[in-house]
């Protein structure tokens, strides 16, 4: 029996540390793209399930897990606690509870609203299936749902929009940033403007972009009204700056010696840029993305508050004036959203980088 147990023992043994030796560079390649995306926290909880030392990976879950949570949680704490001393024309500042409830109340809106929207078409199509029967179909009219835009929907127009100027802000940036990087002249040149531009406010370009929009774009397209074009517009002048200054430096900072072999063998302009600058630089460029689109992010909501265009900027200010008891609850559900989708937005574009790029740091 003895002998038996023995020699279970060491098989046992050997077949968990065959496991862990398999599992371990799968968690740890798993793990850059967990940290990229806000959940670092379970690959201790994966590396205890497979055996790796306990005591290790609770200080790590310490690190990355509960002394984050005891912050946020001491901060729910404060706010709870110190609100309610906050007296305002509105009155006392809401907490915790108030604003969970508020974020409740919007999304029961919004499905209330698409309630009524999925009502009105089926009303619509049964309207016109009996003008059709009937022979009149030069009477069917089809009409769009026109009710008040919802919180939720408020949210996706802010991000079309912040997607539509931030992409026109990278096709703009990143060429300038690489011919500004490879030549000096350009550099020389786009500098100054750079310098110039860079510190403007986006409420100084709205009444300038307002205008020309309006007078430019004068048969604006369904899916492009002027409005959020306005915004879009507004998001790339002023979040372009970033991803040129990073994308010169990162072009600029190229090995010389890898920059000289590719003259020695001849490569075309083309060539040197797609297999030798850009694998070098896209790190830097990668962080002026970053950058610009968090600037981007925030500068959207001046500019739809400013501008009264729709997206979650309008709700904060159309609450701010309709001074309800709830409004300043509302309000703060909207801070928190923007703050979140700034935070994810953050995490989707690291996650970018660790994907095409060779190291996530420079």
């Amino acid at each position: 029996m003895t002998d038996a147990t023995q020699t279970y023992s060491p098989t046992a043994t050997s077949r968990a540390q065959l496991r862990r030796e398999k599992m371990l560079p799968v968690i740890n390649k798993a793990g850059g793209w967990l940290d990229a995306l806000g959940l670092g926290f379970t690959v201790p909880l994966m590396k205890m399930a497979v055996g790796e030392n306990v005591s290790e990976q609770l200080d790590e879950l310490k690190r990355l897990l509960l002394i984050p949570l005891l912050g946020i949680v001491l901060f729910v704490g404060a706010w709870a606690a110190l609100a309610p001393q906050v007296q305002t024309s509105l009155g006392a500042i809401p907490g915790p509870a108030q604003v969970w409830s508020a974020a409740g109340d919007l999304i029961d809106d919004h499905n209330r609203m698409r309630e009524k929207a999925s009502t009105f078409y089926e009303r619509q199509d049964e309207r016109n299936a009996k003008l059709i029967e009937a022979g009149k179909a030069d009477r069917v009219k089809w009409r769009t749902f026109t009710g008040q835009p919802t919180y939720i929907d408020q949210i996706f127009t802010s991000l079309v929009t912040v997607a539509l100027g931030f992409g026109i802000a990278t096709l703009i940036a990143v060429p300038l940033g690489i011919a500004s990087g490879l030549s000096r002249t350009v550099n020389g040149a786009i500098n100054p403007l750079v310098q110039i531009f860079k510190p403007v406010s986006p409420l100084a370009w709205l009444p300038i972009v307002t205008m020309i929009v309006s007078a430019a774009y004068a048969n604006p397209l369904e899916w492009l009204p002027k409005a959020l074009l306005i915004s879009a517009i507004t998001v790339t002048l002023c979040s372009l700056w970033p991803t040129l200054i990073n994308t010169a430096l990162g072009v600029a900072s190229v090995d010389k010696d890898l920059m000289n072999v590719g003259r020695v063998l001849q490569l075309p302009t083309r060539k040197t840029i797609t297999k030798l600058v850009l694998p070098s630089a896209l790190p830097l460029i990668f962080t002026g993305l970053r950058l610009s689109l968090g600037v981007g992010w925030m500068v959207l909501i001046a500019a739809e508050m400013l501008a009264q265009n729709p997206g979650l900027g309008k709700f904060v200010w159309d609450e701010f004036q309709n001074g309800s008891s709830q409004s300043l609850a509302r309000i703060m559900v909207a801070v928190f959203t923007i703050g979140l989708i700034g935070f994810m937005l953050d995490r989707v574009m690291f996650a970018l980088q660790r994907a095409f790029t060779f190291s996530a740091n420079r």
